[in-house]
């Protein structure tokens, strides 16, 4: 009975969802210098405030919890279920060529734009199951909330600061991730390393190199500034690097040196394999060049021993591991910055449930230190809930009979809201298989994902909180 009324609802939603999706994707969100009543800035504050305009036209108990999170309730019971979802977004990149990232754009039934899959169209799939239920007058005795969040993409700030002051419900999951129930999420270390050098004057020399704009995405870009040598010396060698590689290099002469540009394909960090990184394709082109012996060459070189292009497992750090539950461990060399004394780095690294500091974070500061770096991190450890919880059962039982497919429970590499929540799983919004360009060029979502998930999620309401 309540399938069939849910399925009645949403005949004709699709065209609402859309337009809804679209207001927030029109903002740019990605995080700014905070204020008062916008802690993570602007954009993040103006998505968070269009996000609870939707809520309240669509009859929802909306609340601003000063500009950290917003919220929007179903009724004034005592909260059963939480849903986490989060308005903020990555950088836009380059390389988009169905729309621009501000512009979302619906083609073939696939909606296009920054934030799309991550993570405002699912932030609307559970306004619209919400409101379903209330419109469908559905009795309830307990409340469910949606609680968006605005710095997901940067640590999750928001959400501490929210559960710092308001307790947990029984039942929390986030549709920051895919279908069927990612139940486990990796650990992970991000050590930021260094190393310092005096200003050489032998030739030829890197003069600078700029590589990544965050941490969390593999980068499909970089570039260096070369003294001494001219494109027609590098070209040869370059040739055999995007051979190797798949990485290629275009050539300027800018201010005396040469500009080498790198162009790879950019992808999350938790799945490093999905893209090709432009960091570490530079660097070995690099060490490929007859550079001139000093700190800078010996730095470049040690970088490109402990994490050489298309090593995603952390093989040559030390590091590499696996297990059935979580899968292997990964390396992404997200971020690097190489000056005339000196050089800063990073690297994202997700790991299984057999990780611990001493088989990771501890072997890899002692490769690092081994070869003259500084090295400093942390390591936190992996989520995982227990695949017969009850919730976990009700939400693939829901799955199942919407979807025909078969329910089972996952792991990512990823992160969502829920990894330090206890008993909290990722569920939607995306089926298996489809491919959201996520935190690259052409972000997009399956719409009909977004109305599935949305039916979904109003049955699991009803099925919590009735």
């Amino acid at each position: 009975m309540i399938r069939e009324q849910i399925e009645a609802y949403f005949s004709d939603k699709e065209k609402l969802l859309v337009e809804a999706v679209s207001r927030l994707v029109s903002i740019d969100s990605v995080e700014g210098d905070g204020a008062p009543g916008a802690p993570f800035g602007p954009g993040p504050a103006a998505a968070l405030e269009e996000a609870l305009t939707i809520a309240k036209e669509w009859g929802l108990a909306a609340e601003n919890h000063e500009g950290y999170v917003g919220t929007a309730s179903l009724n004034d019971g005592e909260d059963a279920l939480h849903i986490l979802g989060h308005l903020d977004v990555v950088a836009p990149g380059e390389g988009w060529t169905v729309t621009q990232p501000y512009a979302p754009k619906l083609v073939d039934g696939l909606l296009y734009g920054r934030g799309t899959d991550d993570d405002k169209g699912p932030v609307i799939a559970s306004l619209l199951a919400m409101k379903a239920v209330k419109d469908l007058g559905i009795p309830l005795k307990k409340n469910c909330k949606v609680i968006m969040g605005t710095n997901e993409e940067s640590g999750s700030g928001d959400i501490a600061w929210y559960f710092a002051r308001n307790p947990y419900a029984p039942a929390t999951f986030s549709p920051d991730s895919g279908f069927p129930v990612v139940n486990t999420e990796k650990g992970g270390f991000r050590p930021s390393f260094s190393r310092s050098w005096p200003v050489q004057s032998g030739l030829p020399r890197v003069k600078w190199l700029h590589g990544g704009i965050r941490l969390n995405i593999l980068p499909g870009d970089a570039s260096a500034g070369v003294e001494g040598l001219t494109m027609y010396d590098i070209q040869p060698v370059a040739r055999n690097i995007t051979a190797r590689t798949g990485i290629k290099f275009t050539f300027a002469h800018e201010d005396g040196l040469t500009v080498i540009r790198a162009k790879g394909e950019a992808s999350h960090a938790a799945w490093p394999e999905g893209g090709n990184n432009a960091i570490t394709g530079l660097v070995a082109l690099l060490c490929a060049l007859p550079l001139a012996e000093g700190g800078c060459k010996e730095a470049l070189d040690g970088l490109n021993a402990l994490l050489p292009h298309g090593d995603y497992t952390g093989r040559a750090l030390g590091v590499a591991q696996e297990e059935p539950v979580a899968g292997p461990l990964t390396v992404a060399f997200s971020l690097l910055e190489v000056g005339e004394t000196g050089l800063e780095g990073r690297f994202d690294s997700r790991v299984p449930l057999c990780a611990s500091e001493d088989n990771c974070l501890n072997v890899a500061k002692a490769a690092f230190e081994a070869r003259g770096f500084a090295f400093e991190g942390s390591q936190s450890e992996p989520h995982h809930v227990p695949a017969d919880s009850p919730f976990i059962k009700t939400l693939l039982k829901r799955y199942e009979e919407y979807t025909g497919l078969k329910g089972e429970c996952l792991s990512t590499g990823g992160g969502t809201y829920v990894h330090d929540i206890p008993g909290g799983v990722a569920f939607g919004c995306s089926l298996p298989g489809f491919d959201s360009h996520l935190h690259g060029p052409d972000e997009r979502v399956r719409v009909s994902d977004l109305m599935l998930s949305a039916k979904l999620f109003a049955h699991v309401i009803v099925d919590l909180c009735q």
